[in-house]
């Protein structure tokens, strides 16, 4: 029994059964902000990473306006068959109807790992049949090398993004 002290006085109280499983959620969510805020102050050596230089050519802003881009949610993802870097992912593009889209990002994501993340994709691109798969788009990443090596990451925004929302 644990005690309570309330005016000078002690009362003996309860304790509940489920006390020692709150504890244990707390330590956990204490052990999860402290990685998560380690990971934040991570700081990343940049200074042996080359990037493709910008275009000199320039597009005017209706050309740009043409391009739909969206924010997109993984509801599926699964390597191709016969293929060695396609990713076939279901989307759910804010339509009420699946988007799919193959993206040769396999050497670099599991599929797994991606279900639920939310993307940002070009929606309006005609369909690409790729190894037999209309290919209805294409999810954006960032490329660039570090020490003679291509390293890619796929564009990924924050989860309170709805799906369908479009970027400007």
């Amino acid at each position: 029994m644990m005690a309570c002290k309330l005016v000078g006085k002690l009362f003996p109280t309860m304790k509940s059964l489920d006390a020692k499983k709150g504890e244990v959620k707390a330590e956990k969510a204490v052990e999860k902000a402290v990685a998560a805020e380690e990971k934040v102050a991570e700081k990343i050596d940049f200074s042996n990473v080359k990037i493709e230089p910008l275009f000199e050519e320039m597009v005017d802003f209706d050309t740009f306006a043409k391009s739909d881009f969206r924010a997109v949610k993984v509801k599926e993802c699964e390597a191709v068959k016969k293929s060695k870097k396609l990713l076939k992912f279901v989307l759910d593009d804010g339509t009420g109807v699946d988007r799919v889209i193959l993206s040769g990002i396999h050497e670099y994501y599991e599929p797994e790992e991606l279900v639920g993340k939310t993307c940002i994709a070009i929606t309006n691109l005609p369909p690409r049949p790729m190894m037999g798969i209309d290919s209805c788009g294409m999810l954006i990443s960032a490329v660039h090398e570090v020490d003679g090596h291509e390293g890619l990451n796929l564009l990924m925004v924050d989860d309170r993004i709805p799906a369908g929302a479009k970027l400007y």
